[in-house]
């Protein structure tokens, strides 16, 4: 694989963690809580074989989580949930495969913040499984039904964000 220009890098980068903040906010009643559906979730898809989306996506949601109010626990805890989320996506092979750490690690993370840490008066009235769960199914909308078709779609041709030589390291296995 060739070294790609620190400035490429950035920008694309920079360009997802735009998408990633400016999608949360715009959404912002559906991107917030524990009944959420985050659709920016679904830019997770590109950390499959996007290396840069993966400080994009956790500078997108730490730009998100600080307009969403919840305090430090979810602006620092949130974000690098969706931080380890990218980097295992990238790290596994297989697409289905790959979009399972966002789901999982948001779904309990998010709740645990939410429901000890944050103390979220919406999310007092759920134990911690069902919040999970609910968080969760929120996600797996997001990453599944929005990302995983992006990420099917994104491999049927190169371009800005899906580069042919990380396609043919990441088709290998």
């Amino acid at each position: 694989m060739t070294m790609e220009k620190p400035v490429t890098y950035l920008t694309r980068g920079a360009v997802i963690a735009a998408l990633y903040a400016v999608l949360t906010v715009a959404l912002a009643p559906l991107s917030y809580g524990i009944v959420q559906v985050r659709v920016s979730e679904a830019l997770t898809a590109l950390a499959y074989f996007e290396p840069s989306a993966i400080p994009g996506l956790f500078i997108g949601c730490l730009i998100a989580n600080i307009y969403g109010g919840n305090g430090p626990w979810d602006i620092i805890g949130g974000s690098l949930i969706t931080l380890v989320a990218a980097y295992l996506t990238w790290k596994i092979r297989r697409p289905a495969l790959a979009l399972l750490p966002p789901v999982v690690l948001n779904g309990l993370g998010v709740a645990a913040i939410l429901i000890y840490a944050v103390r979220v008066p919406e999310a007092a009235r759920y134990s911690f499984p069902i919040a999970a769960l609910l968080i969760g199914l929120g996600e797996g909308i997001a990453v599944y039904a929005l990302g995983y078709p992006l990420l099917k779609l994104s491999l049927l041709k190169s371009g800005f964000f899906v580069r042919e030589e990380i396609l043919k390291t990441k088709l290998k296995a």
